[in-house]
């Protein structure tokens, strides 16, 4: 068992609801952000207990809107972190932005609270599509907050949404270029998906907007390749790009079979307790009023807890590794199997068939989408979890 964990902080509020979001997230005016403490507290002192002495790699807030937390919630969490486990000299500490004006006036008092790394949630560079996509920013704040994030913080990434309805190949080539002029050395580029549950997938279905046809959409993902890797980024997840170093740590722990604790509305977490080799999944209740009355009852919101079966993680891991550019090798396997080869989860026969057909690269010790398919990446994916051994 890995003697380091990342933490997962979910806060589950918002100003509005995007359109094509699918998280937990709620909008709520009047938040009791010291019951909220209190509650954060005494799920970090619950997986203190089931998890034993640790030390944390990674620290991440999420949501929802994390920089409409207070400053003492930040600071708050923080503090109890470092006193129920111990923290790497160069821990990770990442916090979801938006860069409203109200919220990019906190950036240097997040820095000050021991946040050290910052993703702000830009998504789109004009107007329109900024208001199409339901965000509360404009096209000069979302600038100036980036200003401000590359004045404090060392290391910063933003998101951007592409493949937007009406947007053509050179407008997303100049945004991008202009994106990365900016001085950011991480990206997180996605596609837009419609997901069941949002308004997007009401609105499309609908007919009220049009998706770019599949051959468009594959033309959107190359260009976006071949801009970020002539300015010195790599893919080194599907929708993530970075120049070397400046990966980022917590979302590697996800991807790459690390354990994880998830606190808070709808955290999700993977992680062994102490003295039980079962993989567990937990998952906390959504509702963030029945997470606050579960915690105050029992020291802890969860909602779900499994086990894992051995087959539910090495499909697991299959999913997420493959996504990244470094693949499913060995060592991650080892982390959760006492394994000397990849024969003894998968049947060779048909890695090597895949192989075969250009698929995927396999050697001695690693498996992954090979470069030219990685556009192809899920449905790799789904050949590679079809020769797993039962």
């Amino acid at each position: 068992m890995s003697k380091t964990i990342s933490i997962y902080v979910h806060y589950p509020f918002c100003l509005a609801k995007c359109p094509y979001c699918d998280f937990n997230s709620h909008v709520q005016k009047d938040v009791d952000d010291q019951s909220f403490l209190r509650a954060y507290e005494k799920e970090l002192d619950f997986f203190k207990d089931k998890i034993g002495k640790k030390t944390v790699k990674t620290v991440f807030f999420g949501g929802g809107t994390p920089s409409l937390m207070p400053i003492f919630l930040v600071e708050g969490i923080l503090k109890k972190i470092s006193e129920v486990f111990e923290m790497e000299k160069d821990v990770e500490i990442s916090l979801e932005a938006n860069p409203t004006s109200f919220e990019s006036k906190k950036f240097k008092d997040l820095r000050r609270a021991g946040v050290n790394r910052l993703s702000l949630g830009i998504q789109a560079l004009n107007d329109e599509d900024l208001k199409f996509l339901g965000r509360e920013h404009s096209a000069q704040e979302a600038m100036l907050a980036i200003d401000e994030a590359r004045g404090i913080f060392d290391n910063f990434s933003f998101d951007l949404i592409y493949a937007r309805p009406k947007q053509n190949l050179k407008e997303w080539e100049i945004e991008l270029k202009r994106a990365i002029g900016f001085g950011t050395s991480h990206l997180s580029l996605y596609q837009l998906s419609i997901e069941k549950g949002t308004a997007f997938y009401s609105s499309f279905n609908k007919g009220e907007f049009k998706m770019p046809e599949n051959d468009l959409a594959a033309d959107f993902y190359e260009l976006t390749d071949q801009i970020t890797k002539e300015n010195g980024f790599f893919d080194y997840e599907i929708s993530n790009y970075a120049k070397k170093g400046k990966e980022c740590r917590h979302n590697l722990a996800y991807w790459q079979g690390d354990d994880y604790v998830g606190i808070g509305a709808g955290a999700h977490g993977r992680v062994y307790f102490e003295g039980d080799n079962n993989r567990k999944t937990t998952m906390m209740t959504h509702q963030p009023q029945n997470w606050l009355d579960l915690v105050e009852e029992k020291g802890v919101g969860i909602q779900k807890q499994e086990n894992l079966s051995k087959e539910d993680i090495l499909e697991e891991l299959v999913l997420t590794c493959l996504r990244t550019q470094e693949g499913l090798t060995l060592d991650i396997l080892r982390k959760h199997f006492e394994v000397k080869n990849f024969g003894e989860l998968f049947d060779l026969g048909g890695l090597e068939k895949l192989r075969g057909q250009g698929m995927i690269d396999l050697e001695e010790g690693f498996l992954r989408v090979a470069k030219k398919y990685r556009i192809l990446t899920n449905q790799i994916i789904g050949r590679v979890v079809g020769v797993l051994k039962n």
